[in-house]
């Protein structure tokens, strides 16, 4: 014996709108998570790495006290390995509120945890900075490099110079 169902337009359509319907439910829940747990998403891309050798460090700071150099004032501060492949480092900070922030990143080949520099200050490792700031003689001003960070995830790309 065989039972065969047959679907209405109307209920294939009903079924399709309560799919979406819960699809954006979902989606509205998970962003109020975000956002209840502390904040928003930033994610660094640090690209043009020279190779592959030690790490990629990134500190956050709210406002020009420490800027680009002193870690100790950042908000955060992170580590992550270079892609051999591409040459490149995905760096992530989380529960940030939204604000005014600016970003500076070097490539500690050494693992020394601090930007070399020569005997004249110039930098010998990779460095760069939110904004991608031209290279001139000094450091990035936090003025110059600051931006808005809003909503839940932000994405900034920075190249390092050598």
């Amino acid at each position: 014996m065989r039972i065969r169902f047959q679907l209405s337009g109307r209920f294939v359509l009903v079924a399709l709108l309560l799919c979406l319907c819960l699809t954006a439910v979902t989606r509205v829940i998970a962003l109020t998570s975000v956002r209840a747990a502390g904040g928003a998403s930033l994610t660094i891309r640090v690209i043009g790495a020279r190779n592959a050798k030690g790490a990629i460090r990134a500190a956050v700071f709210r406002d020009a006290k420490g800027f680009p150099n002193d870690t100790s004032d950042a908000v955060q501060t992170q580590a992550a390995a270079i892609d051999p492949q591409t040459l490149s480092a995905n760096i992530v900070f989380t529960n940030l509120p939204e604000g005014i922030y600016a970003v500076s990143v070097f490539h500690d080949e050494n693992m020394n945890q601090k930007l070399d520099k020569n005997f004249m200050g110039m930098p010998k490792e990779g460095y760069g900075a939110s904004n991608n700031p031209k290279k001139r003689m000094g450091p990035p001003s936090f003025d110059e490099t600051k931006f808005q960070l809003s909503g839940t995830l932000q994405v900034l790309e920075i190249k390092l110079m050598y």
